[in-house]
């Protein structure tokens, strides 16, 4: 096991690609259990405009034989600042990246993106159906509703 980031200084990566995810054995192995990851300040540029884009990420999965260390996670996805490209691409990038690297029983995310242009865009993948008994909390983001 090598880990990249945990008790060292660590830059943000220049780019998604160039991030290095960092992940240490499951502690509870053979059990399917939840771990929720919530970033509600999540930024990505827009490919067109190169404005910033806002998002509040929720990443839910049932770890296999490893987990993700969260200072690497949260420099993958700090990586996303200066990343141009559309919500869609973002969300789902992210989920699979995540799923193919780390390998858990079961993998979702939610991208709950602040309006652009007036609508706002919310994004989900799933690795597919949970494990059963695994419990399962609604995400707790509600849908936009502006200043109503």
């Amino acid at each position: 096991m090598s880990i990249t980031h945990l008790g060292q200084p660590s830059q943000l990566p220049a780019s998604p690609e160039a991030a290095v995810l960092d992940y240490v054995p499951n502690p509870r192995p053979g059990r399917p259990y939840l771990v929720r990851f919530t970033a509600p300040e999540f930024t990505s540029l827009c490919p067109v405009t190169g404005q910033p884009d806002f998002a509040h990420l929720v990443i839910d999965y049932a770890p296999g034989e490893t987990i993700v260390e969260s200072k690497s996670l949260k420099l993958f996805l700090g990586s996303f600042r200066n990343h141009a490209a559309f919500h869609e691409d973002c969300t789902v990038g992210i989920g699979e990246r995540l799923f193919a690297e780390m390998k858990p029983l079961w993998l979702r995310i939610g991208g709950y993106w602040y309006p652009r242009g007036g609508i706002p865009i919310d994004v989900f993948w799933s690795s597919g159906e949970p494990p059963a008994g695994l419990w399962l909390p609604d995400q707790g983001v509600p849908g936009y509703r502006g200043r109503g």
